[in-house]
Formats: C-alpha cells, sequence, structure tokens
C-alpha cells in the first residue's frame, strides 16, 4: 500500500501508480496457509475494488505490481473466483521507466 500510494519506492525511479488503478495485496486473496481464499470471499474482495466477472469483456481489467511476479497472484486467485484479469507483466518497472508516462499518489 506505501509503494501504491507513493510513500515510498525502493526500485524503480518514481512513486506512485498508474492513474485509475486500484489497490488490492496479493496477500490479501491468501488465507493463513498461503492458499487462496474461498471463491466467494475472493469474489467479494475483487468486487469491492469494481472487478466482477465479466467486468473485462471488451477491454480487460488488468493486474500489476512492481514486477509482474506478484501480479500474477491475483490473476491466479481471480480465475479461482471466475474472474478474468489480464496481467501485464513489466509492471510498475516498465510503466515508471517512461518519463512520458502519468503517474498517481494516494488512494
Amino acid at each position: 500500500p506505501e509503494r501504491f500510494r507513493g510513500e515510498l519506492e525502493p526500485v524503480d525511479p518514481v512513486a506512485g501508480h498508474i492513474p485509475g488503478a486500484v489497490n488490492l495485496p496479493s496477500t490479501s486473496v491468501l488465507d493463513d496457509d498461503g492458499a487462496f481464499v474461498a471463491p466467494e470471499k475472493l469474489r467479494a474482495r475483487f468486487a469491492k475494488r469494481g472487478v466482477e466477472p465479466g467486468a473485462g469483456a471488451g477491454a480487460p481489467t488488468g493486474a500489476y505490481c512492481g514486477s509482474g511476479v506478484t501480479a500474477a497472484v491475483l490473476v491466479a486467485a481471480a480465475e479461482a473466483a471466475g474472474i478474468e484479469l489480464a496481467l501485464f507483466p513489466g509492471s510498475w518497472s516498465q510503466w515508471s521507466a517512461d518519463p512520458d508516462n502519468p503517474v498517481a499518489t494516494g488512494e
């Protein structure tokens, strides 16, 4: 959440997030044993952030993180919940490396 809000950035040239993005940490879709929470809980967590089954019709909703690794957890969790998400493999590292790309901070 601190990286998303732009409060710190330990790796990339600028802190923040892609405008229009919402924050859903990959750890929030896991239970205490590291498995995905139940599909209905997954759907509720995604829905709270505006992502629901069928939401990607036409232009898919995407997931990204710092480098694309932990966003893959969200893509897999979404699949388990019946939600289609596209992975932005370059993630924040790719986005923030281009000074022409806009950057948002805060929630």
